[in-house]
């Protein structure tokens, strides 16, 4: 198994080269080269598995020879021991034909935990053979960065600096990061938004000589191993809703487009997907672009779902590779493009494919905050601000298939917005209780590249 950058000019790298370099030297995303299927025959006989046995068959073809099945299988169990209910990824009904896939029940509250718990993992394994360090460096709109900080506290060959976005996400996401004492992780607020870290850490991997003099490694979404984590819970869902013998239609709230993107690569892994529906708060960048065809930044506005402040998707360069009939030198042109003139218009004909497979809804403010008193209403469910977005998107699109609307995060992460649209202010659960008592740890930086690589260089000893 080999991987492609989605930009055409990067080196060629098995499953575990990429997993360890995140973004592409030419600036890209890798993707693999080609993408495994799985049978009908092998979808039917996943239903009733364990998550962690559908993890190993569903992934397993991608990882080529980096690690052996028993290996595998044990980081996979080590990755998801931690979570608080035995199913990982539990289905609830709200309504007829209309489910809600549980993703917050990992040790930071959010769906990250489902790839990052898992690539905390890998990275521990393969860098414990090879002996070597690395530095990690993340972009997060809230939940990333708490999730990456769980994963990766404490071991010996990581150090971990997570940029958020000052004042712009919630107090619980915030603690999340700023409160673990292991000396291996460091919390940096960063004035301006989430495009701003984003954009940092693009730069950070395209300063070649301080890349390879830190040895930078990534774990935002631009990392296909995190994608490919994400991956194993549309199977999960779809196989107990009646896959590989029905559709399943699935709805994502996304902001970065890894989530859905994760879908994507279900469906052409052969799971019967009907609709992958974008689901965006006000920053709709991705549904105007559905829309219109001209994908255009218009600066974020900050909201109550705000893990969803965002403007360039980075993940929705890899659906553009594949729109653009892997064409990398058209998909870097795109993204030169939005570089210096902050848009690009899509062809007609990517525009065609991405819309074969992919719609779209937005949602107010006020919408949201409607999605989460209605669902508490009919279907005594507690939503988070992003999932709100999800069902309130998802009902716009139910069908005669299923509906499976994702459930990002849990409520307790974003208890001012919960407690705004319904009364209740959503609790912690008791292994969180004393969140708010333990102390911060944060540093405060300007957007400024150099001021932010010295520190890193500084902190590491590099």
């Amino acid at each position: 198994m080999h991987y492609v950058s989605t930009r055409g000019s990067a080196p060629v790298l098995t499953f575990e080269q990429a997993m360890l370099t995140g973004l592409a030297r030419d600036g890209g995303l890798y993707v693999p080269e080609t993408v495994p299927t799985l049978t009908s025959e092998e979808i039917a006989a996943l239903a009733g598995l364990p998550y962690e046995e559908i993890a190993f068959r569903v992934m397993r073809p991608f990882i080529g020879e980096t690690f052996t099945d028993d290996e595998f299988k044990v980081l996979i169990a080590k990755a998801y021991e931690g979570f608080g209910h035995d199913a990982r990824a539990p289905l609830k009904q709200l309504a007829p034909n209309h489910f809600l896939l549980e993703l917050f029940h990992g040790p930071t509250l959010a769906f990250k935990d489902f790839a990052m718990q898992l690539i905390g993992q890998l990275f521990q394994a393969a860098l414990g053979r090879s002996g070597d360090r690395v530095t990690i460096v993340g972009a997060t709109s809230g939940d990333t960065g708490s999730a990456a900080i769980e994963a990766f506290r404490g071991l010996k060959n990581v150090d971990v600096f997570i940029l958020y976005p000052h004042g712009r996400v919630s107090e619980v996401q915030r603690r999340q990061m700023t409160t673990p004492a292991d000396s291996n992780v460091h919390a940096l607020a960063v004035d301006g938004d989430f495009d701003t870290c984003q954009g940092l850490l693009k730069d950070m991997f395209n300063d070649f000589e301080f890349r390879d003099r830190v040895k930078l490694a990534g774990v935002n979404s631009i990392n296909w191993a995190r994608v490919l984590a994400q991956v194993v819970y549309y199977f999960s869902a779809a196989v107990s809703l009646g896959a590989p013998h029905r559709q399943i239609d699935f709805t994502v709230p996304t902001g970065n487009f890894g989530d859905i993107f994760a879908g994507y690569i279900a469906k052409k892994m052969g799971l019967p997907i009907g609709q992958l529906v974008i689901a965006t708060n006000q920053n709709d960048i991705l549904h105007r672009c559905l829309t219109s065809g001209s994908y255009q930044t218009e600066g974020v506005t900050p909201s109550i779902s705000p893990s969803m402040d965002i403007q360039v998707s980075s993940n929705f360069e890899r659906a553009l590779f594949d729109a653009y009939g892997r064409d990398g030198a058209a998909v870097a042109q795109l993204m030169d493009e939005l570089k210096t003139a902050g848009k690009f218009d899509v062809s007609q004909g990517a525009l065609e494919a991405l819309r074969e497979t992919f719609a779209s809804g937005r949602v107010s403010e006020e919408g949201t905050s409607e999605s989460i008193r209605h669902t508490l209403a009919h279907s005594a469910e507690l939503l988070c601000p992003h999932s709100a977005v999800g069902t309130a998107v998802a009902e716009q699109h139910l069908g005669a298939n299923p509906m499976v609307t994702l459930a990002t995060a849990h409520p307790a992460k974003f208890p001012a917005a919960v407690e705004a649209a319904t009364g209740i202010h959503p609790a912690l659960p008791p292994r969180m209780a004393d969140l708010f008592d333990r102390p911060e740890r944060v540093t405060r930086m300007t957007g400024d590249l150099k001021a932010i690589e010295a520190l890193i260089l500084e902190r590491t000893g590099a």
